[in-house]
């Protein structure tokens, strides 16, 4: 049986993703992560390709984001990946895949902190600098100021309180997910987001709006 790793690198897939701006929310889909997990236990290497083109925007924004550091991201991301592959024969559909996934994603961001100290001293992301069609130069400028912005305001906040944000925005989680991924409770979960979103808020000069 090819590994998945190599059919991935076969396939030519992109690893390096930049975070936009808007945020998409994941749509239902057929089949199931979880059926296509179980699929992947039995050999199913398609299977696997389709988890990973489904996840893998997502992922890779979450990782990036809480990095700061895009080659430490992209380390991060292969890591997340070949820790799914290697643990696909204990993989019970007991929680959502996107649980198991963003559970292991945080549990390596969380061994990379303890290994690399200075890694939120340490960004390298560049906020996008093309203009989009028809925009106004002067629209573009405030626009790339209003990303920084962003950047610096979630790298202001509690890791506590950016993880939960991120999980919420970048990857589309449930309060409930949230919870189950980071082992707190969905009212702390909650509180974690409410007081993120004000102070992003703040530093971007917006009025706050009840979550």
């Amino acid at each position: 049986m090819v590994a998945a790793s190599e059919s991935l690198v076969s396939d030519g897939l992109p690893l390096s993703r930049v975070a936009g701006v808007a945020y998409a929310r994941p749509m239902d889909r057929a089949p199931a992560d979880s059926a296509l997990m179980l699929r992947y236990q039995d050999g199913d290497i398609a299977a696997f390709e389709t988890l990973y083109r489904r996840h893998n925007d997502a992922l890779y924004r979450y990782l990036l984001r809480r990095c700061q550091h895009r080659a430490a991201a992209e380390d991060l991301f292969q890591e997340v990946w070949s820790k799914i592959i290697k643990a696909r024969a204990d993989y019970r559909p007991t929680a959502r895949f996107t649980t198991f996934l963003f559970r292991v994603a945080q549990n390596c961001f969380i061994d990379y902190v303890r290994s690399n100290k200075r890694h939120a001293q340490t960004i390298d992301i560049e906020p996008e600098s093309q203009p989009h069609p028809g925009e106004q130069p002067e629209t573009a400028t405030e626009r790339r100021l209003a990303r920084r912005r962003l950047e610096a305001a979630l790298q202001g906040l509690p890791d506590e309180q950016r993880d939960v944000f991120l999980l919420y925005e970048e990857a589309g989680f449930s309060l409930e997910q949230i919870a189950s991924i980071t082992g707190c409770k969905r009212e702390t979960a909650k509180s974690r987001l409410r007081y993120a979103v004000k102070k992003l808020r703040d530093a971007m000069n917006e009025p706050a709006e009840t979550l």
